[in-house]
């Protein structure tokens, strides 16, 4: 019958003469894992490269071939996670099988509680939207409509034309002209220059008269809309127009000043 890796190793220890403490203070390994060694007790060693050194240092100190020893525990080591493998295995995918139903189930459950949340919550938002939007009855006013005082009622069309500011401006396009404005009740003679417009601001009446030989070199701008001044009559020597509160809305719309006849 052969001989296990650790009794190989305490034959030759014994052969030479060998105590554990004398092989634990060649090594400086401790006798705790000697006698590991020896009784084939690999899982008490710290594991890993440290296996493989001690091994090799207790057979190099006992006077065997380390190489041939290392391939000794190697193959034990190599044997060993075969068997926990083929023991293990089946057992892993056991419990993997077992476990993936319970985690199907708590997936679908969880879809299904994030889904009724969600409904909860937009069913509650639409039912508070819809009562906000459903009309009240209204109650019958008692209120009395007020009655219209045909003596005291304001005409919209004489307002508006009070509302109407009266500033007009006149240019001429040659070197002078001599103008008369009376303004409100005020006589203003001046001479209106190529370079220098005049402005008439008014509340009431804006009258104004100049020489009919400059028919077509004066222009009007009536609260900055351009206005078509009157045309010279055959009969007089001057043009003389009046703008007033009556007239001010009929020549904005139409856009020019018409002369009576006298």
């Amino acid at each position: 019958m052969a001989i296990t890796l650790g009794e190989k190793l305490r034959q030759a220890r014994e052969a030479r003469g060998m105590s554990i403490g004398d092989v634990a203070e060649q090594t400086k390994i401790s006798a705790h894992y000697l006698e590991a060694i020896e009784n084939n007790d690999f899982s008490n060693l710290p594991g890993g490269v440290f296996n493989k050194g001690f091994i090799k240092l207790y057979a190099r100190c006992v006077g065997l071939d380390e190489q041939e020893v290392v391939q000794d525990y190697l193959h034990i080591v190599n044997q060993k996670d075969d068997e926990e493998l083929k023991l293990y295995k089946p057992e892993v995918l056991a419990d993997a099988d077992s476990n993936s139903p319970k985690l199907i189930t708590i997936a679908v459950l969880f879809i299904l509680i994030v889904v009724a949340v969600w409904g909860g919550t937009y069913l509650i938002t639409y039912l508070k939207s819809s009562d906000a939007f459903t009309p009240q009855p209204s109650s019958p006013s008692t209120e009395k409509e007020p009655t219209v005082n045909s003596a005291k009622a304001i005409n919209p069309v004489n307002d508006l034309a009070q509302s109407i500011p009266m500033d007009l401006e006149v240019r001429v396009s040659v070197e002078k002209v001599s103008v008369e404005a009376i303004i409100d009740g005020k006589r203003i003679i001046k001479d209106i220059t190529l370079n220098s417009p005049q402005t008439y601001s008014a509340q009431e009446v804006i009258r104004l008269k100049y020489y009919k030989g400059f028919a077509n070199d004066v222009q009007l701008i009536l609260n900055g809309k351009q206005i078509t001044p009157p045309a010279p009559m055959q009969n007089r020597n001057v043009i003389e127009f009046e703008i007033n509160r009556s007239n001010v809305r009929d020549i904005l719309q139409s856009g020019q000043i018409k002369l009576e006849a006298k």
